[in-house]
């Protein structure tokens, strides 16, 4: 086994393959055709003479020295592609940069329409791709490079993962404009009975945002108060405007409905309703790396309200 024959653009696939568990869906991440990526693993199988992958009922499973070599091989590829990225000059002007990010449906109501101005106007030649990645999973995604950053609400505790926490937020009540709590007061805040008395709507997303609403009613005992649950943030104002219903959302998204919808914004009791931080991640492999460090500090400058990182 010699080293210098083996082309070292097939560890590129040997990656992509047990990062998917498929010659197919490598192939589409690394931009190669089918026919391409399978004569890159059989000439990867020549080489170190193991057949590296074999067929099992879930994908492509990798054989021991294959799941002892890929993440050796992918951490080297990380670190060779930083080092020589970093000697890039960025012109936001001119490039051509294609950042995948991960913001769940409520993520793209607030965060997309603001970021993509920016892009079109600074870096009109630039592409940007929203990949649905839920919370628990945003560390892997980032390491793989699936992703190359994310928002919401997230706090990764994993080795090489960094954040910066943009702002803290609370949560609020939306209802119609006729709706009134079934007893008490009607003032600028709703007490929890009034709360545990109303007929709730809550959104159940699956990616990086918000899937802490429910959280907060287990542990104020309120789930048995959810009588229906939507896929989507976008549909909560027209079930608030249409039924009897009142939905629990960040007071950010409540604010922006607030400008275009005929809604009414209630505050909830302060031990119902605890902040949350919504922060930026990213991998350190893309710490100094120009393009990435320019899109970083454009969502800082959009976003950003809090002073400080971790």
């Amino acid at each position: 086994m010699n080293f210098r024959q083996l082309d070292l653009n097939l560890l590129r696939v040997l990656v992509a393959i047990h990062r998917s568990g498929s010659v197919t869906a490598a192939g589409k991440a690394l931009a190669l055709s089918q026919p391409a990526t399978s004569n890159a693993l059989a000439r990867l199988r020549e080489y170190f003479q193991d057949d590296l992958f074999v067929r099992a009922p879930g994908g492509l499973k990798p054989t021991r020295l294959c799941e002892r070599l890929a993440p050796e091989v992918q951490a080297q590829l990380q670190l060779l592609e930083s080092a020589v990225m970093v000697r890039d000059r960025f012109d936001p002007a001119h490039t051509e940069m294609r950042w995948r990010l991960s913001l769940s449906d409520l993520g793209e109501i607030m965060f997309l329409p603001e970021l993509a101005a920016t892009l079109r106007q600074q870096a009109p030649q630039a592409h940007l791709t929203n990949v649905s990645v839920a919370a628990e999973d945003v560390p892997a995604a980032l390491e793989s490079r699936d992703i190359d950053f994310a928002i919401g609400i997230l706090q990764p505790r994993h080795r090489g993962v960094r954040s910066d926490l943009l702002f803290r937020e609370h949560y609020v009540a939306l209802t119609s404009t006729s709706w009134r709590p079934a007893s008490g007061k009607v003032g600028r805040t709703l007490s929890a009975r009034q709360l545990a008395e109303a007929s709730l709507v809550v959104a159940s997303p699956t990616a990086t945002f918000h899937g802490s609403v429910e959280k907060m009613l287990l542990r104020m005992k309120l789930s048995e108060r959810i009588v229906l649950r939507a896929r989507h943030f976008g549909a909560l104002p027209d079930l608030a405007l249409s039924t009897d219903l009142l939905t629990i959302v960040p007071q950010m998204y409540a604010a922006n409905l607030g400008q275009r919808r005929d809604l009414r914004v209630w505050e909830l009791p302060r031990a119902a309703a605890p902040s949350y931080e919504v922060r930026l991640v990213w991998h350190e492999s893309t710490a100094r790396d120009p393009a990435h460090q320019w899109i970083r500090a454009q969502v800082h400058r959009l976003f950003g309200r809090a002073k400080g990182a971790t």
